[in-house]
């Protein structure tokens, strides 16, 4: 059964992008615009990971990921942030917020598709 992938990305091509990658290396993707739904929607798809831009309207996504981290349904769920935030600082407070990796944009697709599979394979361990 493929692993399920929810990504949250306002920018439509970025998350073409990550939705399209994520679908060619296998996984089932769902694709959430706006972050005001991205709660209900994870508890409602029930993703094996999570990735999370940061920079988004109406809610940031660090916001975001502290509510996941709070929520008991989806706590344990690996989040992967990406964002255009490159600065070490910008990283330790993704991090801190609960982030379980970190990915600049703009990404590399190798990166990207390691950090990932690296989740995937540590959430299954």
């Amino acid at each position: 059964m493929a692993k399920r992938v929810l990504v949250v990305e306002d920018n439509e091509l970025n998350l073409k992008l990550f939705c399209d990658l994520l679908r060619a290396h296998q996984f089932a993707t769902e694709p959430v615009r706006d972050g005001r739904e991205a709660l209900e929607r994870a508890r409602a798809f029930a993703p094996d990971l999570i990735v999370m831009d940061i920079q988004l309207p109406h809610v940031s996504g660090l916001e975001l990921i502290e509510q996941i981290k709070r929520d008991p349904t989806l706590r344990a769920t690996p989040i992967m942030a990406v964002t255009a935030y490159a600065g070490r600082e910008d990283e330790e407070r993704i991090r801190a917020a609960g982030a379980d990796a970190y990915v600049s944009k703009p990404i590399s697709v190798v990166r990207f598709v390691d950090e990932v599979t690296g989740l995937l394979a540590h959430d299954e361990r």
